[in-house]
């Protein structure tokens, strides 16, 4: 239950869903949950408070422990987390190499998690553009934004056509940002006031000012 507000970017509703289970799981002896999925929700939490060097430790801890008992579901999503984490620390070539390993667990034969695909191409893409790597940065959220459409997923693709537009103003080129953003924006009719609308919302005002 904490999960779908760690999508919707919100820590403080997540943190309070985690400390309940943590609270549960350890009244049960449920040592898994707290040992395991506790930290790599309370890394994710913090990463989304704006605080990356507290979520960095929490993130490995979680990874660790998890593959230390041969797990491997829901890596690619954590490891671009962390990847994310150590971007904001201003260690992109780390955090670049983080997210080559997603994709390639992602895309190993047999494997295929490919539930958060357009995300990990998304975060590629914006660490790419801190490098002012632009054209390849482009390559990468236009690759996210068409498997999210693929994938029919609606909030992925908000935010990739989010970064890309961002991207593409920075560039000079605020039609064609605009162009770009505003259809899948104006394909929500509930929830403008979570944090991926309200980013594009405000980047779409900014555009046409």
């Amino acid at each position: 239950g904490a999960y779908p507000f760690a999508y919707r970017r919100e820590p403080a509703q997540f943190l309070e869903r985690i400390g309940e289970a943590d609270r549960l799981a350890r009244e049960q002896g449920i040592a898994f949950i707290y040992q395991v999925s506790v930290p790599q929700a309370a890394g994710l939490a913090q990463l989304h408070k704006g605080r990356p060097l507290e979520a960095i430790p929490l993130l490995q801890r979680g990874i660790e422990s998890w593959t230390n008992l041969g797990g491997h579901v829901r890596i690619p999503y954590l490891k671009s987390a962390l990847a994310e984490a150590v971007a904001l620390q201003g260690d992109l070539d780390a955090a670049l190499h983080l997210i080559d390993d997603c994709l390639e667990q992602i895309e190993r034969p047999g494997w295929q998690e490919r539930l958060w695909l357009a995300e990990v191409l998304r975060l590629k893409g914006w660490m790419l553009m801190r490098q002012g790597r632009n054209e390849e940065a482009e390559t990468q959220l236009r690759a996210s934004i068409d498997c999210a459409r693929q994938q029919q997923a609606k909030s992925w693709e908000l935010r990739s056509s989010t970064t890309l537009a961002a991207l593409m103003a920075k560039r000079g080129q605020s039609d064609a940002a605009r162009d770009l953003l505003a259809p899948i924006y104006g394909w929500f009719t509930e929830g403008f006031d979570t944090k991926d609308l309200i980013e594009a919302r405000t980047l779409l005002e900014e555009l046409s000012a």
